[in-house]
Formats: structure tokens, sequence, C-alpha cells
């Protein structure tokens, strides 16, 4: 792959490819064409074979994509075994919702540990999990290697908080506050999850694209 430019758009795309070929596997499928695929995920057959043409196409003309040997190609495009040391911040229902739910080991992250302010929520357990108290935060990501962080934490906690996770190792961050941290942060890898602005966009298409 080298270092061939491949567009965000692109990228957002591998994990659903990913997921719905799992699903295919689950259902005992073997192959797939890309006419077939694009039926089913609602893209368009040249879409797909452009998309993975980025990284060297994998199909054959006339066969199609053996399904199990794309899905594990994806996965490791995606760096699904990558285990990155991963910590997350804020142990409220936002945060306690997200170690629960995330299934991070097969997403290519390793959740060692949360964190959050409360000190009386230090020494409990999420999923096996210790909650730490924040002002440990620093230390633990030197001496354990952390380059992700999880940030379930209102504005202002992030904006304090970040550069010192920054400046402790941390280079990815999947971030669930409205702080804007490339901004400050160019270099860094920055995944946003704005819930509320999601939700707006269902409100439109509710409103201007659903016929009853």
């Amino acid at each position: 792959m080298g270092s061939k430019y491949v567009s965000s758009s692109v990228i957002k795309r591998l994990p659903r490819y990913y997921r719905f070929l799992g699903y295919l596997m689950e259902d005992g499928m073997v192959r797939i064409s890309s006419r077939e695929l694009a039926e089913r995920m609602g893209l368009s057959a040249s879409q797909i074979r452009q998309d993975l043409n980025n990284f060297g196409g994998f199909g054959q003309q006339g066969y199609g994509y053996n399904i199990e040997s794309l899905y594990h190609e994806i996965g490791k495009i995606l760096g699904v075994d990558s285990g990155f040391k991963t910590i997350l911040v804020g142990a409220g229902n936002l945060g306690h919702t997200i170690a629960l739910q995330i299934e991070y080991e097969k997403r290519g992250f390793d959740l060692i540990a949360i964190f959050d302010k409360k000190e009386s929520l230090s020494g409990q357990m999420i999923n096996g999990i210790p909650i730490r108290s924040a002002n440990d935060i620093e230390d633990f990501c030197k001496d354990n290697g952390v380059k992700v962080a999880i940030l379930c934490i209102p504005y202002e906690a992030a904006k304090e908080l970040t550069p010192k996770l920054v400046a402790s190792g941390v280079v990815g961050f999947w971030n669930f506050s409205h702080y804007n941290i490339n901004e400050e942060f160019p270099r860094v890898s920055v995944e946003n999850v704005h819930l509320n602005d999601s939700l707006m966009t269902l409100c439109y298409q509710v409103l201007h694209e659903t016929t009853l």
C-alpha cells in the first residue's frame, strides 16, 4: 500500500465492508460478486471496486470475492489486531456504557484502565477494568505506553486534559466531548462522535425525507 493517499470517505466505508462480510460468513457464504455486495450494502459495484483497488483489489474476474479472505484482508488494513493500549476517561453513564458495550479487542484496542475525577469511584470495576483516580493519569500513560484515549467528559475537562495526554504519549482520541482536539493538536488522530449532531440529522431526515 505504501504511502498512497486514501480518502477519508473510503476509510470510513472499510468498517462497513468488514461488518457486512462478517454477516455473510455467519450465513455460510463463500464468495460474492461486487454487484451482489453492492446491492446488499446500498452502494454501486463500481464504488466497491474503486474502494478496494486503493489497497490492491482482491477479486477475481468471473469469480468475485472470496468472503473470508476479503474479510481478513480488510481486517489487516483496519488494524483490528493492533491491540493499542487504551484508556477511557469519564466513568459516568456514557463512559460506563462505552466500557461495557464495545468489543475493543476485536477492533484493534486494548482497554486497560478507566479514569474519573470522582475519588469515590476509585477502585470500582467496570467489566473487569479498574477505575483509577484522574490524578494518576499522566504517570499511568507514560508507564504503560498508552496510545489512545476515549474521552467521555465535558468540553472544558477535555480541553484541560488533552494537552497532558498528548504530552504523555497519547496519539489517538475517540472523542465524545465537543472539544476540537485537532485545532490545537493537528498531528494526532481524532474520531469525533457528536451524538446531538447525529440525532438532529435524523430529525432532518424524518422531517424532510420520510415518505409515509
